[in-house]
């Protein structure tokens, strides 16, 4: 069924057709090296969303004064500068996620879904348009962040919301023996397959 609401379009489309992760296949880079945990997956994805919320916002309201001839250092430079908050942020109040995302924060300043929606949707469309989006591209990064981090975290660990012993949850007994591969990187790239598979055959099942 065809949404004629532009505003709700702009927010779904990010989670479903145009899922950054599942169908576009972009910010691989923090997907499959932060995914062991699904603490860790939430984080950057939340991480990840606020940024992208933040810059679609200025850059939509600035894209009347931006020279198309420095669009692009001005861009990388609003991303920048929200990223750095947002790390100064998890410094502050989550060392312990902060650390363990490591270089992949700032690395979001780079990150090709944020660039990319500021180039080809904030920086042509108007703010409300603009916020849509990118909550629409944050939930549907988030979702492939915690999707593939659930898969890793139960068959590489035997756990979800670990490494904390304390707050992990064992799904199984003591004879349990975690499949390791998955906790590896090549295991991410084994997980992300399998889950890109699945979501074709319902994709095409359903004519989405």
């Amino acid at each position: 069924m065809k949404v004629n609401n532009p505003y709700l379009q702009d927010l779904t489309q990010g989670i479903v057709k145009e899922n950054p992760t599942f169908r576009l296949l972009l910010g691989m880079c923090p997907l499959l090296g932060v995914t062991a945990y699904i603490v860790n997956g939430l984080g950057m994805g939340l991480a990840a969303t606020a940024v992208l919320i933040a810059s679609n916002l200025v850059i939509s309201m600035l894209r009347n004064f931006i020279p198309p001839q420095v669009r692009i250092p001005c861009f990388i430079v609003i991303i920048a500068t929200f990223v750095t908050i947002i790390e100064m942020v998890l410094q502050a109040f989550q060392p312990v996620l902060y650390e363990a995302l490591g270089v992949f924060v700032p690395l979001i300043v780079v990150n090709c879904i944020i660039l990319g929606r500021a180039e080809a949707f904030a920086s042509k469309k108007p703010v409300l348009r603009s916020l849509s989006d990118g909550i629409g591209m944050g939930i549907g990064f988030t979702l492939g962040l915690v999707i593939l981090a659930t898969v890793r975290e139960i068959i590489g660990q035997g756990t979800i919301f670990g490494p904390d012993p304390e707050s992990a949850i064992h799904l199984f007994g003591a004879n349990y023996e975690p499949m390791a591969l998955f906790a590896q990187p090549a295991g991410a790239f084994i997980a992300l397959g399998l889950l890109l598979g699945m979501v074709n055959v319902i994709f095409k099942r359903f004519n989405i």
